[in-house]
């Protein structure tokens, strides 16, 4: 098992200004702009800073009755399946799986209540 990324995932009712403390306030670049055209998205708002090489990134959304506001933290592994196994073997308890975005995805709770979830790409 290997991590290959981490995602933090910020959803509340600031996500304006905290996109424009990301954009402006350290200059990083909104990929989710660029996505802004595609079908589907008219009008939707949000922010990802992504590093170089995509394998990490920060997302910020607004809250609302789809996207209830909280945090979470997504661990990009080589193998979500084979991390769900060992997590169970450890006495934990992994949601899942749910496949969505070309990805797998398990979710978890740590133990200070951190909402996580970890994901490996889908085989083709």
């Amino acid at each position: 098992m290997e991590l290959l990324g981490i995602r933090f995932c910020s959803v509340n009712n600031q996500a304006e200004k905290e996109i424009d403390f990301f954009e402006n306030g350290l200059g990083l670049k909104n990929s989710f702009k660029d996505m802004q055209d595609v079908e589907g998205m008219e009008g939707f708002f949000g922010g990802i800073f992504s590093t170089k090489d995509g394998a990490s990134w920060a997302e910020i959304w607004p809250s609302g009755e789809q996207m209830p506001a909280g945090l979470m933290l997504q661990l990009v592994v080589d193998n979500a399946d084979s991390l769900a196994q060992h997590a169970e073997k450890q006495g934990l308890d992994p949601q899942g799986p749910v496949d969505a975005h070309g990805e797998r995805i398990y979710y978890i709770q740590s133990p200070s209540g951190l909402n996580m979830s970890f994901q490996s790409k889908l085989e083709p």
